[in-house]
């Protein structure tokens, strides 16, 4: 009696590049967000020290250049990645990523692929990946992009975005922002991929940036007084994080709720200020720490309104569970800070996946809310009060355009922002008239935020 031959025993992959392909598939599969996922999925298994920064390294760098990859597997295999089983293309990129992006050798970048391959679906296409990822490894990433990129002399933008991985139309937005600097765009697009250094916030009246700094083995902020940055390390574990005396927040972020606190009103500061889109708090926290009287926080959603209360503790904070649009509230405040729902486009470094997920037509709707929020907050505010608009975004139909369109709608005057964000310096909106601010992470190390200052009249 003859046998049928044995099938040939597959080995999984190890643990570090297991972690990396199932969060990458839980981010296309499930639009999970990688910096969520994967502290939670090491956790979970137990993997710490080098391993933990392996798969770190794996999973974000994949994720920040999946276009990219996407380019490059379509081209070593004759097809479009739409013609690729999307788990198959999620192992390819994980190879992919390891040929191009590191040091792995490539003999264990190919083999621990395709044995996947082999396990996840049959010898067949394990072989497909094989013969993929071979074609790709035979060159290097710069030769790849000479061939596919766009030509720089006739699409300059088209071709930078694609050497830095970005999609063409968000490398417009920040070309477009950027205004007469557009030169920069090669350095903006290069600090998406580096690692942003973590950002802690003192609580005002608390603890000084001195102390937190002493307190957690980190240094003190070169813009905000109560900024911090760490060098690495969970954040989370850090005592003055757990006991509330500190929040993990961005310096941009920190700067923007300070720079309420400072705008000139007219007439008496009563310390009634509001927060229209308060969550997950932080803001709202520092608004709180550095208010004569109470801050009112406006969160549509249970979760981040939760979040916004556990942030504020101990603080003269009321959490309304309302539309920012139409929360009921009584007209009159002082102070008024809208934090505007947005693209993220200026966060792009801290979720990787990001830069892929957006697309052009979100920005039309999501600057149809701002302008709705930032009309509510001016109905809300009293003559001579103060209204901060910002935005995580340098998009200008986000930042400009909104603010132009209030300034020609409703009664308020521009203030100038700029001296409200010292001692940060070469603040300037560079495409605006009136007197803006946008934080760049490639001038000043924090999230590209804009900010606009406006005053009732």
């Amino acid at each position: 009696m003859t046998r049928p031959p044995k099938r040939a025993r597959r080995n999984p992959l190890d643990p570090a590049r297991r972690v990396a392909f199932d969060v990458m598939r839980a981010v296309s599969e499930r639009d999970a967000y990688a910096n969520l996922a994967l502290p939670a999925l090491l956790h979970e298994r137990g993997i710490t020290g080098r391993d933990a920064a392996f798969a770190t390294e794996l999973t974000y760098g994949a994720c920040r250049c999946r276009g990219l990859l996407d380019a490059i597997i379509a081209a070593a295999a004759g097809r479009p990645t739409e013609r690729i089983d999307p788990v198959l293309l999620e192992l390819l990129r994980l190879g992919a990523y390891q040929l191009l992006r590191t040091r792995v050798e490539p003999h264990a970048a190919v083999s621990t692929t395709v044995e996947q391959a082999g396990i996840e679906f049959d010898t067949a296409r394990a072989g497909f990946v094989n013969g993929v990822l071979r074609t790709i490894g035979r060159r290097d990433e710069a030769s790849w992009v000479a061939e596919l990129a766009p030509p720089a002399a006739t699409d300059p933008v088209g071709h930078i975005a694609f050497t830095h991985a970005h999609p063409r139309w968000v490398a417009q937005a920040f070309t477009d922002a950027l205004g007469a600097r557009a030169g920069e765009l090669r350095e903006l697009l290069a600090s998406d991929d580096a690692r942003p250094v973590v950002h802690l916030a003192a609580r005002p009246g608390v603890l000084g940036a001195d102390e937190l700094a002493d307190a957690v083995g980190g240094t003190v902020g070169r813009y905000s007084p109560y900024a911090v940055y760490l060098s690495g390390g969970d954040p989370g574990g850090l005592e003055p994080v757990r006991d509330g005396r500190a929040l993990v927040q961005d310096e941009g972020s920190q700067l923007v709720a300070r720079a309420l606190t400072l705008a000139p009103l007219v007439g008496d500061d009563t310390g009634r200020w509001l927060d229209l889109c308060s969550g997950p708090g932080g803001k709202t926290a520092m608004l709180a720490a550095l208010s004569p009287g109470r801050v009112t926080a406006v969160e549509p959603a249970p979760r981040r309104a939760e979040l916004v209360e556990a942030n504020t503790r101990g603080l003269d904070v009321e959490v309304v569970r309302v539309d920012g649009r139409e929360p009921g509230l009584d007209p009159g405040f002082d102070r008024v800070l809208v934090d505007a729902p947005c693209t993220g486009l200026g966060a792009l470094r801290r979720r990787p996946e990001a830069r892929w997920r957006r697309q052009p037509g979100d920005v039309p709707g999501v600057a149809k809310l701002q302008r709705e929020l930032l009309a509510s907050a001016i109905r809300l505010t009293r003559p001579g009060g103060v209204v901060l608009y910002a935005t995580c975004s340098p998009h200008l139909t986000e930042t400009v355009g909104v603010v132009t369109d209030a300034l020609r709608r409703h009664p308020v005057t521009a203030l100038d922002a700029r001296p409200l964000f010292a001692p940060a310096e070469d603040v300037s909106a560079q495409t605006a008239d009136g007197p803006y601010v946008q934080l760049w992470p490639h001038r000043h190390g924090t999230d590209a935020m804009f900010a606009a200052a406006l005053q009732v009249t």
